[in-house]
């Protein structure tokens, strides 16, 4: 089981170094988060071993669980909901929270940070496709909301996040991408600011993701499997 999971891993690494090449981009720009959300740490431990160090999760205690047991240098993204009752759980254990998406979250993970003695590195949720089971704030709520973050003493704003409508076309999956793009242009221009990191992109869709500007992809069905229940 693990050989098929290093050689998935591979197949994907591949596959992106190939996207952003076809995109005019360095590969080194494109990071792929490898998604372990109810993936067991023996799994873990073997794409670990095979060189990779960033993983996603969206469960709080999950994580914690998995970072005790597993070594200090994994590279802990937060990529799913971030209910306000879990944020200390984040901020104790993640590089980079993908999925702030309101103003009361942002203000209570830099409480956190506060009180830890942390700067933590966010990215600003986006709900770009309008959907009403998504997640993320508006697209013309992100100036606000981004003005917000800057002026918040204990986080860095690295960029945004958001995800694609489930079974989108093509070409709706490339307006999607572009949009947040644009918008990350548009914010950088207007606060003077860099905003790097853009989080788009999963399993199915992270290869047009990167053709489109995605600098991390989130991708979990692709290394991992079927999802254990």
């Amino acid at each position: 089981m693990t050989t098929n999971i290093t050689l998935r891993l591979s197949d994907v690494n591949s596959r992106a170094a190939a996207a952003a090449v076809a995109a005019g981009r360095n590969p080194d720009d494109v990071a792929v988060i490898a998604v372990s959300k109810t993936v067991n740490r023996d799994c873990i431990r073997a794409v670990y071993d095979a060189g990779h160090r960033q993983f996603g999760e969206n469960k709080m205690q999950e994580l914690a669980k998995k970072a005790a047991h597993l070594p200090d240098d994994i590279e802990w993204h937060t990529i799913g909901h971030l209910q306000k009752n879990k944020v200390r759980l984040a901020v104790q254990h993640s590089d980079l929270i993908h999925s702030v998406d309101s103003v009361q979250l942002l203000r209570r993970i830099d409480t956190i940070a506060g009180e830890l003695g942390k700067r933590q590195k966010i990215l600003l949720q986006a709900n770009v496709t309008g959907e009403f089971t998504k997640h993320g704030v508006a697209e013309e709520a992100l100036e606000d909301f981004l003005q917000t973050a800057i002026a918040c003493a204990n986080i860095d704003c690295l960029g945004l996040m958001t995800m694609a409508a489930f079974g989108a076309s093509q070409q709706a999956l490339e307006s999607t991408f572009g949009t947040l793009r644009t918008c990350r242009d548009r914010l950088e221009k207007k606060f003077d600011i860099l905003l790097p990191e853009l989080s788009m992109g999963m399993s199915g869709d992270y290869e047009i993701a990167i053709a489109q500007g995605a600098t991390l992809v989130r991708v979990g069905t692709a290394i991992f499997g079927a999802r254990q229940v």
